[in-house]
């Protein structure tokens, strides 16, 4: 039986969300007027009046992005059909920390910091097939340690995550959310998406009439990775900071808060358009526009700190294109 209380405060903060600057959207929306009164920028424009809204500065400008990566592992993994062994989740944050990761290169190449979180990778959560991920007190203070990913500062919030069964508990979560049997959820079209399929099944009956409350659902079916994303997105709102999305596991996180107030993902936006179709039909019933259309097929929010050099790029072209002179419009 759940007692609630851990999850007050997030209930609090879900239902006094803040909006956007509605002076500094406007004042970004009359620039943009003046320097491309025919939509000259295009995506770019709109981006720039998304950063300006979320950020609350006119020009907007980006100038301490930060790619935080939520690693954690999952008890559902221990039945084999993931791509990869659980030990993979360590090992690939070893690597990150060493440097040699793409998300690593693309960081440098962008200017982007990064910061990797270790979510008790030795204690991985419950096998949701069979019971749930984390107790109460378990995903709240999860969501607690996501919050500090905005500690220290930045202006633009890039969230990753890496996790091995985190692909199974995603697609628990999206169905729970959605709809529908989780095979019209699970990603990958590889010889084993239909394994993860039959988990994500078998996790949804076993917790079946406890899933209408999103933070329940949550602490069910999701991982910490799950919990701690949903826990940033959060306190980037709080702070007014906006926020770039990437991967199924935050697209889990994404539809349990949008779930929970139907303006909670206001401020956000998806690193790139999902190539996987099962994935690009859950970022559309979000809500969330990608930043970037090509398919980067990266994971570790690579996506993500790349697609901060388009952010970055219009905010720029917001503040510093001029008009045409009129002999030329």
């Amino acid at each position: 039986m759940t007692t609630g209380l851990p999850f007050d405060d997030y209930r609090a903060l879900l239902a006094r969300l803040p909006g956007p600057d509605e002076a500094a959207g406007a004042a970004a929306r009359r620039r943009l007027a003046r320097i491309a009164p025919d939509n000259g920028l295009g995506p770019l424009g709109d981006l720039a009046v998304w950063l300006a809204d979320w950020s609350g500065r006119t020009p907007p400008s980006v100038n301490r992005p930060q790619l935080v990566v939520f690693a954690g592992n999952h008890g559902v993994a221990r039945h084999g059909a993931t791509l990869r062994p659980a030990s993979a989740t360590a090992a690939i944050v070893e690597h990150c920390a060493a440097g040699g990761m793409p998300v690593n290169q693309i960081c440098v190449a962008n200017d982007v910091g990064l910061r990797v979180y270790d979510l008790a990778l030795d204690m991985p959560t419950g096998d949701i097939s069979t019971g749930p991920a984390l107790d109460e007190r378990g995903c709240a203070a999860t969501m607690a340690f996501g919050m500090e990913a905005t500690a220290g500062g930045t202006d633009l919030l890039c969230i990753g995550s890496v996790g091995v069964g985190g692909e199974i508990a995603a697609a628990a979560v999206l169905a729970a959310m959605a709809g529908g049997k989780a095979s019209d959820w699970t990603a990958g079209a590889d010889a084993l998406a239909g394994e993860r399929a039959a988990l994500a099944d078998q996790a949804l009956a076993t917790h079946r009439g406890h899933l209408a409350d999103p933070l329940e659902a949550m602490r069910r079916l999701g991982g910490r990775e799950i919990a701690a994303i949903a826990g940033a997105i959060l306190a980037a709102r709080a702070q007014t900071i906006p926020v770039l999305l990437d991967g199924d596991q935050a697209l889990a996180a994404a539809s349990l808060l949008l779930a929970a107030n139907p303006a909670a993902l206001d401020h956000c936006r998806l690193a790139a358009q999902p190539a996987d179709p099962v994935l690009a039909k859950a970022a559309e019933r979000l809500g969330l526009r990608a930043v970037l259309t090509l398919d980067v097929d990266l994971t570790e929010g690579a996506a993500a700190a790349l697609a901060v050099a388009s952010v970055r790029a219009a905010a720029l072209c917001l503040a510093n294109v001029q008009p045409l002179p009129v002999a030329l419009q």
